[in-house]
Formats: C-alpha cells, sequence, structure tokens
C-alpha cells in the first residue's frame, strides 16, 4: 500500500519511478516462498509498466542495473526506515560510510531510522542521489478523489467509459469500466484495493 502511495504521488506529479527490492540475498536465503511472490509483485509492476531492479547491497544483485538508470539523473531513495537505502548506496559509492542499521530493532520488526535527515549525494558515476529519512507514513496532497484513478496508469484507459463516465467514483456502481476490468484480470485485484483504501483518505 505505500508503495502504491509513492507511485500515485510520482504520478501526479509526473516523476519517473523506478522500484527496487532490496535485500533479495535474505529472502533468496530464508525462504524460497518469499522469493517466488516478490518475483510474481515484480511482474504485476512491470505489467502496469514500472521498471522494477532486484538488488543486494551485499551479493552485488542489481547493482550495475541500478548505477546505468541513476547515472546523470538526480533521483531520490524513498522507502520505509530500515529497507536498505543507505546500504545501497554506500554499495553503489563505497567509501561513502552513510550510517546504516539493521532491520528488525528490538521485538517489533521495525527497521531504525539510520538516516534522520535528506542529504544530496553527487555519484561518481554522474548525477545525484537524495537519501531521505524513512517514511513510515506518506499522505497524498494536492489529489483529491475524483482524479486519483487518473494516477493508476493501468486504470486510465478505462476513465469515461464507466456507465456513470467520469462521475463515477469505481466503488459500487453498476456498469463501472474499472471494476470489470478488475474481474477480468486487466488490473490488479490488490492494486484496486490500494485505489479503493487511497479514495477513502481523499
Amino acid at each position: 500500500g505505500l508503495l502504491d502511495r509513492y507511485l500515485a504521488s510520482a504520478e501526479s506529479l509526473s516523476i519517473s519511478a523506478l522500484i527496487v527490492i532490496t535485500k533479495m540475498d535474505l529472502i533468496q536465503q530464508e525462504n524460497r516462498s518469499q522469493d517466488d511472490e516478490i518475483r510474481q509483485i515484480t511482474r504485476e509492476y512491470q505489467r502496469i509498466g514500472y521498471p522494477v531492479l532486484l538488488t543486494s547491497s551485499i551479493t552485488g544483485q542489481g547493482l550495475q542495473e541500478l548505477q546505468a538508470t541513476l547515472e546523470g539523473k538526480t533521483s531520490a531513495f524513498v522507502g520505509k526506515s530500515g529497507v536498505g537505502k543507505s546500504a545501497l548506496l554506500n554499495a553503489l559509492e563505497p567509501g561513502l560510510g552513510l550510517r546504516v542499521g539493521a532491520v528488525g530493532s528490538g521485538k517489533i520488526g521495525k527497521g531504525r531510522h539510520t538516516t534522520t535527515s535528506a542529504e544530496m549525494v553527487p555519484l561518481s558515476f554522474g548525477g545525484y542521489i537524495i537519501d531521505t529519512p524513512g517514511i513510515r507514513e506518506f499522505g497524498l496532497h494536492d489529489i483529491n478523489g475524483d482524479e486519483l484513478a487518473a494516477f493508476f496508469p493501468e486504470m486510465r484507459p478505462h476513465l469515461g467509459t464507466c456507465r456513470f463516465g467520469l462521475d463515477c467514483r469505481h466503488d459500487e456502481e453498476p456498469g463501472c469500466a474499472i471494476r470489470k476490468a478488475v474481474m477480468a484480470g486487466k488490473i490488479s485485484p490488490r492494486r484496486y484495493q490500494s485505489y479503493s483504501q487511497l479514495r477513502k483518505e481523499l
């Protein structure tokens, strides 16, 4: 759900998004079924049109592809505390020495805040990275409920084709084209649930 919030916000601002899944070394070591689940989610976002990289700052998996994507651009790393943003940046730029901490501080299983303020880091291969503090909550600003579906790329082709046209809330209305697309497998039920939850908050 948090990822879908990031993506909707990026869409509303016309910012290109890259989904980076970190710590793949842990998933592969601990649970093969988790690995299968991650790859299924990866395919789901790729079908929508989002690029996805599977990475590990330990094994180096995906780092060359990430470097090629970041080269010459100004980018921001955003995500929950402890997901490995700083560790990934340290792997891309050896010697930076950004503070990193283990996931699962205490018994609650939440990551530690190891980055406490946003920091722009120049990259030796060209470009800049903004390393941001961990985010546990992320609200959508300057987006109203009526326009939210436009920021879900897989929903855009169906907008205006509902029985009630652009007035459809894509909830319980009869003749909703987006709900029909979900039933037909064209839109992920999980993504539709994310949309519905966000719609209630706006």
